[in-house]
């Protein structure tokens, strides 16, 4: 299937079949595939923690809101984490990327506000979400994408030093039932010319 096919069949996963488990092969395909996720100067400031523990995953679920019940019964959670320690992504980056790399980071974003450079950070994280949002349509496997979790409290839950926690990801087989696939609730996207604009 090519990608526009796949980008017109994909959509968000509302409800999930608490009987279907991901295949053991296609979950170490993703783990490669989150290895493999583009970011900027290659600087990587991310941590992918997948879980399939059913208490983990439900004690995780009673801390994502409207999204308690997709968490629970959805095959695996990813959840997607920005490294906050600057002295450890430092250390990282001097460790493992080139000169020019390390050069730009310490010329063009060094001289930030920890907060602007904070966000930038964040925004690497976000590409990875991009990249395996596609790689599981591909592999026929649903997901859903959430912002509406509390952050802190899966910190405390997953201990990971270093690391705070953006976004969580429920992926998993739809139930047949849902309401939200786009043969039953069709996409709603603004107008292609209103959105893309060709210069040439």
């Amino acid at each position: 299937m090519d990608f526009l096919t796949l980008a017109q069949t994909r959509y968000t996963t509302k409800k999930y079949n608490p009987n279907l488990v991901i295949e053991p092969a296609k979950i170490e395909a993703l783990k490669r595939i989150l290895q493999l996720s583009p970011s900027s100067i290659n600087s990587q400031p991310w941590s992918f923690t997948i879980v399939s523990n059913k208490d983990i995953k439900n004690e995780l679920a009673s801390y994502s809101f409207f999204n308690e019940q997709k968490v629970k019964d959805a095959s695996h959670l990813v959840v997607f984490q920005v490294i906050h320690d600057l002295e450890k992504f430092e250390a990282q980056i001097q460790k493992n990327l080139p000169e020019g790399a390390v050069g730009y980071y310490q010329q063009f974003l060094k001289i930030k506000s920890e907060t602007e450079i904070q966000a930038w950070l964040a925004q690497q994280v976000y590409l990875s979400i991009g990249f395996f949002l596609g790689a599981c349509a591909t592999m026929e496997i649903d997901a859903t994408p959430m912002e509406g979790i509390q952050p802190e409290a899966y910190d405390k839950i997953l201990n990971k030093t270093g690391y705070t926690t953006l976004v969580a990801v429920a992926i998993g087989y739809r139930d047949e039932t849902d309401s939200n696939q786009p043969d039953i609730k069709p996409k709603s996207r603004l107008d292609l010319d209103q959105v893309v604009e060709t210069i040439g």
